[in-house]
């Protein structure tokens, strides 16, 4: 026998309903309490607002009349008629021989839902903004295959609390990877393992201002997600000019910033990859300040003309702070990336990693580090960068055959390229007007830019393509061509 809130309630048949019912266990308790005379209605009233509020969610079964009168400690009968007035009103289901279930339209209009953010375009037909990989391409049966290899053997250990910086397999996997593939001086015991690229540039921004930096000098035209990453942490951002080599240097003389953020190897978002002469400037100059130079390495895998260029940080480590992620070769929902800092500066970001989150989930390391070493990472690198390559070519394809004069700038790179379209198609106002009554997502060069719109009557886009199939790049291309000349232009 038990007593009424004393024990944890009869579990319902099958895992997945076990927690959603102990969850509306304790809304129950004060009617079971209640005197005599008011405990059905009590009980009833605390059913319909444990279903109401979601604590019990729709087909969530409920235990046996018998067993839920003995764990609240009241008669059999008043749960027997709690069931029966509810089943009626529709909160409650009663299949004979099965138990009783919350009904399917028992959930109240106004229960609250959770909306989601993610960034998207749900009303374009095709969607040109930059950014996002294939995820189509997410290599689903090796990943679950590694997930299941990795759990039989990751020792019990690794699932405590992890090393902030990282698993100490994951970090020494990167550095193997990195010295291979981009040229990095990995000391895997300076990798901190982040939450993609974001956290890793928040990281920097909470250490360079322990440091008593206040401004930091960022691309134009560059991300909008440094400037807003940077003010998170109390850091403010200086627009720095390019020219057809990178950075200009005599802007960044002048700005009197000591730290200069760069996507040296493809910029963000001209395409242009930085020349070595700037490179080797850019180097002179951080020397020069006792400086540092951010390099945002976000798609330095993706080169289809050549081989990539090695990384900026192997020139000189201790002056070049390196960031990288999955985002673009596995999946931006993984969340994993990784920062390698001087080590003036590695403490203090290990620090602050700690008590930002701990760490990260370490069997979501675990199974990285697995596809590292066993091949798996390279064998999608080769998959994205055939995929990409191809579809990078259709849009040029379709550029070429349905807007006649547009001209393609930057390398064969990355995920983007910046289309130059003639003038018939400006001014760029009126061609975002067009692009939008075709329901074609665009993003326009001005928008990465604080000069604005372009001046004239031309217009540059930045198209991103690899998150869509050759088709699609072909319907958006003629999509937006047609509404131009549909509209008069």
């Amino acid at each position: 026998m038990t007593s009424s809130g004393t024990t944890s309630p009869s579990a319902p048949e099958g895992d997945d309903a076990r927690p959603t019912w102990n969850a509306a266990w304790e809304l129950l308790l004060p009617a079971a309490a209640a005197p005599a005379r008011q405990r059905g209605r009590m009980l009833q009233s605390a059913f319909r607002e444990a279903v109401r509020s979601g604590r019990l969610a729709a087909g969530t079964r409920l235990p046996s009349s018998r067993e839920l009168a003995a764990d609240l400690g009241v008669s059999r009968g008043l749960v027997t008629e709690a069931y029966e007035q509810l089943t009626a009103e529709g909160y409650l289901r009663s299949d004979r021989g099965s138990g009783t279930w919350v009904g399917g339209a028992a959930r109240a209009a106004d229960a609250p839902r959770a909306r989601d953010l993610a960034p998207r375009d749900p009303g374009a037909l095709v969607d040109f903004l930059p950014g996002t990989p294939d995820l189509s391409l997410f290599p689903r049966a090796a990943w679950a295959a590694a997930h299941r290899a990795v759990l039989e053997r990751l020792p019990h250990r690794s699932l405590g609390y992890p090393d902030p910086r990282g698993l100490p397999e994951l970090r020494t996997a990167l550095a193997a990877l990195l010295a291979r593939r981009r040229g990095v001086v990995a000391d895997p015991e300076r990798i901190v393992v982040c939450s993609g690229v974001a956290q890793a540039t928040t990281l920097l921004g909470f250490a360079l201002g322990e440091r008593g930096e206040r401004t930091v000098g960022v691309e134009d035209p560059g991300s909008p997600e440094h400037t807003a990453l940077f003010a998170a942490t109390g850091v403010r951002t200086r627009l720095l000019p390019l020219d057809e080599e990178g950075l200009a240097m005599g802007p960044l003389y002048a700005s009197g910033v000591r730290v200069a953020v760069t996507t040296p190897a493809h910029q963000f978002p001209s395409g242009i990859a930085y020349s070595a002469r700037r490179r080797a400037e850019l180097l002179d100059w951080a020397r020069a300040v006792d400086g540092l130079v951010v390099e945002d390495d976000y798609d330095g895998d993706f080169r289809y003309d050549r081989a990539p260029v090695g990384a900026l940080q192997g020139l000189d480590p201790e002056h070049v702070a390196y960031t990288g992620s999955v985002s673009k070769s596995l999946a931006p929902g993984l969340r994993l990336g990784w920062l390698l800092a001087p080590e003036r500066l590695t403490g203090s970001i290990v620090t602050r990693k700690r008590t930002m989150d701990l760490g990260n989930p370490a069997l979501d390391q675990a199974l990285l580090a697995d596809f590292l070493t066993g091949g798996a990472y390279d064998r999608q690198l080769r998959r994205c960068q055939r995929a990409y390559r191809d579809r990078r070519d259709a849009l040029v394809g379709a550029l070429h055959e349905h807007v006649p004069g547009a001209e393609v700038s930057g390398i064969a790179a990355g995920l983007h390229i910046i289309a130059r379209l003639p003038e018939r198609y400006g001014p760029e106002p009126r061609l975002l007007e067009h692009a939008a009554h075709a329901r074609v997502a665009v993003r326009p060069l001005s928008y990465y830019s604080s000069r604005g719109t372009e001046a004239g009557d031309g217009v540059s886009l930045v198209l991103g393509y690899a998150h869509l199939t050759p088709s699609d790049i072909a319907r958006g291309v003629r999509l937006l061509a047609g509404a131009v000349r549909a509209r008069g232009a």
